[in-house]
């Protein structure tokens, strides 16, 4: 029986929280012949069409053109996993508000299912600010699996 290709998604803004995220997605989820869609939401930038897709090796079309740094680590991750697992990775960048993005990511693409990190806001600060992986565990129509990064206790 032959096997439909999955879209996983995985919301990376090379944050730490982003990249535990990313992490777990590729060790837990990813399996051979899957389509990686990185999804990266920018506020501060306006662009015309309000999304473009695209992704290379170095990443160095994606800083110089769209103001976005992946770091190296992500870079490492993603070219393992793409080796490994034979898998094909892209990126969607979107411009606007998170929240409504990532959802629009999702059912646009369509998504398979979404793996994202959370930031660790306090309550006081999730009901002043909104916390996007809330937001979109709520009104997402595919599976949104949050991963927390674990800080050290002291």
């Amino acid at each position: 029986m032959e096997r439909c290709d999955r879209r996983l998604g995985v919301a990376v803004d090379f944050s730490p929280c982003g990249k535990v995220a990313l992490k777990w997605a590729l060790d837990n989820m990813v399996r051979k012949g899957d389509h990686l869609i990185l999804i990266n939401v920018q506020k501060d930038v306006y662009y015309e069409g309000g999304e473009t897709q695209l992704w290379e090796a170095t990443g160095s079309h994606i800083a110089k053109k769209y103001g976005i740094k992946p770091d190296k680590e992500t870079l490492a991750l993603l070219d393992d996993s793409f080796k490994e697992k034979e898998i094909v990775v892209v990126m969607k960048i979107y411009w606007g508000d998170p929240r409504e993005k990532i959802l629009e990511a999702i059912d646009n693409i369509p998504l398979s299912c979404l793996v994202m990190g959370c930031r660790g806001l306090s309550k006081i600060k999730r009901v002043l600010l909104g916390s996007v992986s809330n937001y979109v565990v709520n009104n997402a129509t595919c599976p949104v699996t949050v991963v927390r990064e674990l800080q050290e206790r002291e």
